[in-house]
């Protein structure tokens, strides 16, 4: 089967590669661009650990066909640091302890990131909502929210650090 063509921005940079027409964009991410901040966890939409931002909106990569992302905007975790200075949200994230194990935070940092952009100042309840399809085995979540809302009293939203 042929490879087909496919061209975005990832946190802010053109790239390109050459997808298989099925092709999911995590293992596009990964295996083709080097960006292994979104992880590989269930392959099935559960998890929420290879959660990205797809134009602004929180998407699952492992569930995402990379030919759909064509002209697209993708942002990552990997993207939100600007060099040695950390996005609010991340420094937020190392202030509240809110990653033990660090697999599930990328998921977490996209999906709160997509939250603060749209609210700037969101309820505890929104939060929750917000990382509602990101599964934590560790954290028990409150230092996640804890975090978040951190990051929002802080005034983060977008901004970096």
């Amino acid at each position: 089967m042929a490879k087909l063509p496919v061209q975005f921005r990832l946190n802010g940079s053109e790239r390109a590669g050459f997808v298989d027409p099925a092709g999911n964009l995590l293992d596009l991410l990964r295996r083709g661009l080097g960006d292994f901040g979104p992880k590989y966890g269930c392959g099935q939409g559960t998890c929420g650990v290879c959660t990205v931002l797809v134009d602004s909106e929180p998407q699952l990569s492992c569930l995402t066909l990379a030919i759909s992302c064509e002209g697209k905007q993708i942002e990552t975790a990997s993207g939100m640091a600007d060099g040695p200075n950390l996005h609010p949200l991340q420094q937020a994230f190392m202030d509240n302890f809110a990653a033990q194990c660090g697999f599930c935070t990328p998921g977490m940092l996209t999906a709160a990131r997509a939250l603060l952009t749209k609210n700037p100042n969101p309820t505890r309840d929104e939060v929750v909502e917000a990382i509602s399809g990101n599964i934590c085995r560790c954290t028990g979540y409150e230092p996640i929210i804890a975090a978040i809302l951190a990051a929002a009293a802080g005034g983060a939203g977008m901004r970096r650090a």
